[in-house]
């Protein structure tokens, strides 16, 4: 295997993993856009979202499916997931930051803080169900196996130097339409016009006639739909999950957001797709313990040398 097939290989894998980081980190830049809140629960939000989709999978039996029934149970599974992580997220909303709208942002900074450890302990709670796809619930913290639902074989053939398997391709079949649904509804819709409007000047949107809470609601709605795709694609491609998962997938997010421009839609996805690649390459070329100080190192530069990111805006303030 020569330096290009590696190189070729860690770009691969450095893509999908980026897409799916990307999908997370539009769920940070959605809100701080429009309320200016870095909503730490986002990523455990996620991790609910692949427990769910593990109960659904052990709970119907879907591994003995055979035919056309797993590909039907991935698209049940992700449309639970994205319905209860939308619902959910809506809820802490609506429970927890509406009433501090008027509050200091260290307020609500701490109450996302709060949201993020109760999250953090449900998901604990939940991995000791007794259930055999958690182990019988004896090991609550150990970290889950997910089964494998979709195909792991290589697509350029079993001797190919390179591997681009159903799962690389599941990602992007799957993430590519609902970013640009996305894009299409903030651009094109009365209801994104109304995001875009508050997130520019809630009071001018409010005095239009725009109910300022009921968009922010849904922000939080469409951003945690989009958590539950993220969480059960990363279950599908990753075959592990763990109560823990959304503190790495939750900052490698925010470093994305920070890094494409917090706030902006494009740099989310620029950004996540860079953190997905900068990850694979310390992985194939470093080593994998020194991942997460890569990571950490560029959210820190890109903080100290350009605030604002790649494509974003210039910050008006920092939470």
């Amino acid at each position: 295997m020569g330096w290009i097939d590696v190189l070729s290989q860690q770009l691969i894998t450095g893509v999908s993993n980026g897409m799916i980081i990307a999908l997370i980190a539009i769920g940070y830049t959605m809100v701080y856009g429009i309320i200016e809140l870095i909503n730490f629960a986002h990523g455990d939000l996620c991790t609910l979202g692949s427990f769910l989709a593990l109960t659904l999978v052990g709970a119907l039996g879907m591994e003995a499916w055979s035919g056309f029934g797993p590909t039907g149970g991935v698209i049940a599974i992700l449309l639970a997931s994205a319905i209860f992580c939308g619902a959910l997220n809506w809820s802490i909303d609506r429970i927890a930051y509406r009433p501090l709208r008027g509050a200091p942002k260290l307020a609500l900074l701490v109450s996302a803080i709060g949201c993020s450890f109760i999250l953090v302990n449900v998901a604990l709670f939940w991995g000791g169900l007794p259930m055999q796809v958690f182990g019988g619930g004896n090991q609550a913290a150990a970290p889950k196996d997910f089964p494998s639902l979709i195909s792991n074989e290589n697509l350029l053939g079993a001797t190919a130097a390179i591997t681009v398997t159903w799962r690389d391709l599941f990602v992007v079949i799957v993430t590519l339409p609902l970013m640009i649904g996305l894009t299409w509804l903030v651009r094109s819709t009365r209801l994104g016009k109304a995001m875009r409007a508050v997130a520019q000047n809630p009071t001018a949107a409010a005095l239009m006639g725009i109910d300022v809470n009921r968009v922010i609601g849904s922000t939080f709605m469409i951003g945690g739909a989009l958590g539950g795709f993220a969480s059960v694609i990363y279950a599908l491609y990753n075959n592990t999950i763990s109560f823990q998962m959304g503190y790495r997938t939750g900052m490698d997010a925010f470093t994305a957001a920070v890094l494409g421009g917090i706030g902006s839609l494009p740099g989310a996805v620029v950004g996540g797709i860079v953190i997905g690649l900068v990850r694979a390459l310390s992985d194939g070329y470093i080593e994998a313990r020194w991942t997460n100080s890569v990571v950490f190192g560029i959210l820190i530069l890109t903080l100290v040398f350009r605030p604002s990111g790649i494509l974003g805006a210039k910050l008006r303030e920092k939470v």
